[in-house]
Formats: C-alpha cells, sequence, structure tokens
C-alpha cells in the first residue's frame, strides 16, 4: 500500500477516534448509569496513569490499558499523537495556515545549508518547555499533588466539553426550538424531535456550570497558539506528549531517510510537528517529536524514506533537558507542591466544599482526582461543579456539590462509575445511599413556616431517606393579626441527613435557600 493511503487512513483513523469522543461526550451526560467505555479515553492515557499511580504509591487496574498506549509507542513512537488524541486531532484541523504565514511574515527563517532552502522555525527552543513540565508535574505527582495533570491533554478537552461547549450547544437548541415553536406548523415536527432526543442525546434541563467562560477561554487560548505555530500546544506545552516523546526515543519502527536523498527537504517541509530537522545540508529526523503523521514519506520524491527496525535509542537533542535543568523542574516541583500544601485554604475548613459521594479524606482526594471532569459529565442534576477556591489552587476544577444549583440524586451512582483514577470510589447503590456528604441546616429568619407563620412543606416531602430526615413539628402562633395559626415548622434529624441537597434545590424561596447543606 502507498504511503498516500496510509495517510488516507490515518486521517480516517483520526476523524473516527474523534467523532467516538464526541459520541462518549453526549452519550454520558446526565446519566444515573455510566455507559460501557465511558471512561475509555483516559484509561489508555499514560499521564493519568503514571500520575495517579505516583500520587496513590499503587497499582491503579482500571488505568492498565495505558501500558498499550506506551507498548504502541515503544513500536511505532507517537502514533497516539497522530492518530488518536482528540485535542491533537482538533489542532491539526484548526491550523490558521494563512493567518500563520501572515502573522509571522517579518519572522526571519532559519538557514538549512540547502542552497535555496530556508525553514521557519521560530520557537523550536520552547521544545523544553513541556519536558519541563512533565518532569514538574511527576514530580508533584510523586508528592502527593495531581495538579499539574490538570494540564492533560484529554483532561482539557473533557473539561471544556463537559463545562463549555456541550452547554453552549444544548442552549442554542432549546434557544431556536423557542423560537420555531412560534410558527404553528412546525409545532408536530419540532415535538418527534423533542420525543426523540430529549432525555437520551439532549438533556431533560439546561446544564448550567460555574467557570465555564473561564474554562473556555484558556481553550481558545489553547487553539489560539495555532497562530504562532501548527499544533503549538502539541509541540511545546503538552506534558503527555513530553513522556510519549521519551518513550519514542527508543521506539523500534521510525522513519529514516535512505542513501538516495537528494536533500531537496521536502519532507521537512511538509512535517508539521516539524521533526525533521536540516543541519549542515543533512536531513535528521526526531523520533521524540515525531506524530507519525507519514506525510514525509508520501511526499518523498526519490521514495527512499521507510519505516525501518532501529534498536538503538535516539541520540540526544538541543531541546532534551540538561541535568541543570533537570534539577531545576525537580526543584520546581518540589516549591510548588510546598506553596501549594501551605495555603491557608488548603486546610481552612470550608462548609461549602462539599466533595462527591464515598469522598471522606480531603487530602487523598486531592492526590488522586485528575480534573478531568467526567462526574461533572454524567450528574444527572449538574451538582457538581468545578471548584474555584473552596479547596485553595490546588483544588482548582476539582468536583464539589452545589446544591442550589442540583442535588446528589438519591438513585444515582454514576460519578463513581466514571472515575478513571478511583477519587470517588466505586459505590453499590445502598453504600451510596448511607454515604454523608454533608448535613442540611434550616436558617429560621428565612425559612416560611418559621419566619413568617406560612405554610410550606418542600423540604420535608422532597427528603428522599426512608424515614425521612426532615420532620414537620406543629406549633401555635400568634400571626400579625393576633389570631392563633397552627404550622407545621420543619426540623432536621442530623443523625439520619446524608446532605443530598434535594431539600437546598428545591426550597421555593428566591435567592439563597431557608435550608442549605454544609459539608460534614
Amino acid at each position: 500500500m502507498k504511503w498516500s493511503h496510509w495517510v488516507r487512513l490515518r486521517k480516517l483513523v483520526q476523524l473516527l477516534s474523534f467523532a467516538f469522543f464526541v459520541y462518549l461526550s453526549f452519550a454520558v451526560v446526565e446519566r444515573r448509569v455510566a455507559p460501557p467505555l465511558a471512561d475509555i479515553f483516559f484509561r489508555f492515557d499514560p499521564l493519568s496513569a503514571l500520575g495517579s499511580m505516583l500520587a496513590t504509591r499503587q497499582w491503579i487496574p482500571r488505568l492498565a490499558l495505558a501500558i498499550i498506549t506506551v507498548l504502541l509507542t515503544l513500536l511505532v513512537g507517537r502514533a497516539w499523537c497522530g492518530w488518536i488524541c482528540p485535542l491533537g486531532t482538533l489542532l491539526e484541523w484548526v491550523s490558521f495556515k494563512r493567518a500563520r504565514d501572515i502573522l509571522l511574515k517579518g519572522v526571519k527563517a532559519e538557514s538549512s545549508g540547502i542552497k535555496g532552502v530556508s525553514i521557519m522555525r521560530p520557537y523550536d527552543r520552547l521544545r523544553k518547555l513541556k519536558y519541563f513540565l512533565l518532569v514538574v508535574a511527576l514530580l508533584m505527582a510523586l508528592l502527593g499533588s495531581l495538579f499539574l495533570l490538570s494540564l492533560d491533554p484529554l483532561a482539557i478537552f473533557t473539561r471544556t466539553m463537559t463545562t463549555s461547549i456541550l452547554p453552549a450547544i444544548f442552549y442554542g437548541i432549546n434557544s431556536l426550538e423557542r423560537l420555531l415553536y412560534q410558527v404553528s406548523f412546525l409545532t408536530p415536527a419540532l415535538d418527534w424531535f423533542e420525543g426523540v432526543v430529549r432525555g437520551t442525546v439532549l438533556p431533560a434541563a439546561q446544564p448550567l456550570f460555574l467557570q465555564n467562560l473561564g474554562i473556555a477561554l484558556v481553550f481558545i487560548g489553547i487553539l489560539a497558539l495555532n497562530l504562532l505555530a501548527h499544533r503549538f500546544w502539541c509541540r511545546y506545552l503538552c506534558p503527555l506528549g513530553a513522556l510519549l516523546g521519551f518513550f519514542a526515543k527508543f521506539s523500534i519502527f521510525r522513519p529514516m531517510i535512505g542513501s538516495a536523498c537528494t536533500s531537496c527537504s521536502r519532507c521537512a517541509q511538509v512535517c508539521r510537528p516539524g521533526a525533521i530537522q536540516v543541519q549542515s545540508g543533512v536531513l535528521h529526523i526526531q523520533p521524540s517529536e515525531c506524530t507519525m503523521c507519514l506525510d514525509c514519506l508520501a511526499s518523498c520524491q526519490p521514495g527512499d524514506m521507510h519505516l525501518r527496525p532501529h534498536y538503538r535509542p535516539a541520540p540526544k537533542e538541543d531541546f532534551d533537558l540538561s541535568r541543570r535543568e533537570t534539577l531545576g523542574a525537580l526543584a520546581t516541583g518540589t516549591a510548588a507542591v510546598l506553596l501549594l500544601g501551605s495555603q491557608l485554604h488548603r486546610h481552612q475548613p470550608n462548609s461549602w466544599r462539599i466533595r462527591p459521594p464515598g469522598v471522606e479524606d480531603e487530602d487523598t482526594f486531592l492526590s488522586t482526582c485528575l480534573r478531568c471532569s467526567q462526574c461533572m459529565k454524567i450528574c444527572p442534576t449538574t451538582a457538581l461543579q468545578p471548584a474555584l477556591n473552596e479547596a485553595g489552587l490546588e483544588g482548582l476544577w476539582t468536583p464539589i456539590v452545589v446544591p442550589r444549583q442540583g442535588y446528589c440524586d438519591y438513585g444515582c451512582t454514576a460519578c463513581g462509575q466514571v472515575c478513571p483514577s478511583g477519587a470517588i470510589p466505586k459505590l453499590s447503590l445502598e453504600e451510596k445511599r448511607l454515604a454523608v456528604l454533608g448535613t442540611a441546616r434550616i436558617d429560621r429568619d428565612r425559612c416560611l413556616p418559621w419566619a413568617s407563620a406560612t405554610t410550606c412543606v418542600v423540604c420535608e416531602e422532597m427528603c428522599p431517606t426512608p424515614d425521612k430526615s426532615i420532620i414537620l413539628e406543629e406549633a401555635t402562633v400568634i400571626d400579625a393579626y393576633g389570631m392563633e395559626l397552627v404550622v407545621q415548622r420543619p426540623t432536621v434529624l442530623r443523625e439520619t441527613c446524608i446532605g443530598c441537597g434535594i431539600c437546598e434545590q428545591h426550597c421555593p424561596l428566591s435567592g439563597e435557600a431557608a435550608i442549605r447543606v454544609y459539608a460534614a
């Protein structure tokens, strides 16, 4: 098969992989039960696996499939980056080539050493940065902090899809439906559409997330970096790419340049990752930067480039970390852990830091949570929200329960089922119903029966526990007109309350609820 056919196959695999990732994003939206393969991409992610295992000091069977990715890299290099990674695929599609050519028009090109040929690579020295971030992230994980694993490309894309892209799509569809419903003859078609997709593809209620704009801006910034270089994130910043690049140095099958090479440097010009360097007129392929896109092999005019076995590690490159730089990365990681661990917010009790069901120890949770937002995506009530400062900077984007936004469904165990690292325990339904998230408390100055002798029994009616953790007690009061009234006042039985938050979410008062859940 010709190399051009392999390139087409690669693009097809990219498309299918990206489509599968998007499908899973829709398939797990607000479900009580996780569908099969819901977290399959994270199971193949070596950075998530290695970081989680270093942080917990234990083998995590759920992430064992990452070994396959490592073996694939040792066999054929960074095929994950060039064939499978959904964020890498998107960055390849959103190339901004014309805008980048205009932006870099005045940037001096490097001489290739070949007469009449120059190659534009103004940022190659930045490749060190991703290796620096990798060392810092792994050391922090070894010391118990997964803060920098929020830079994992799968976590970035999943978090953005969950909190920003999908809610925006759903809002757009809902807004369009409201507009079209004003056209009477479209009503039957819209009713049919609603019956088919509502509750399956589209959620029953519009999902709302905290920090969605900030998370979206980070993602837009990563896309915008393509204005500077093709797949800028992959080249210079991605810690997963750096980890796979390290293994790719030992890969067996690599693109090799044969003796018939005419030094036309066409392969270097079509190499979008910039993995082919021209030094003193000699072409040199860097296995650690090659994403196995195969464009170079397909473009070779003599046809003398091949994938050949090579059993020696690739030579050291200029962008590999020196001993001093590695020590600097280790020092940076150590300092980061010490500073994050000594933050006031990190240890200060926070009544609003309500963790998902089954999470008992805050330190253990922070050292295992990947900030991937899988749990937020599948939560049927969008009760799980990305944290901002509830647990300090180290707890950024970890999940917390916000009861006024949504309650923890009494019949749902989905978050523990999709958590790749086990930060949220996988509980049976019986265990989950006994898990205490917090305790509800009534503000008697706002509660209608307590403050104004107005009948309201919503919190008691909504309480899902079998014996009711909220009871109603009759009391005789004198109203504003001097008349005696018998009202039923709610009281929380703290010994049985699990803090699910359904009472707070359904409290009929506008603004702050009269009954609120506080962390256990």
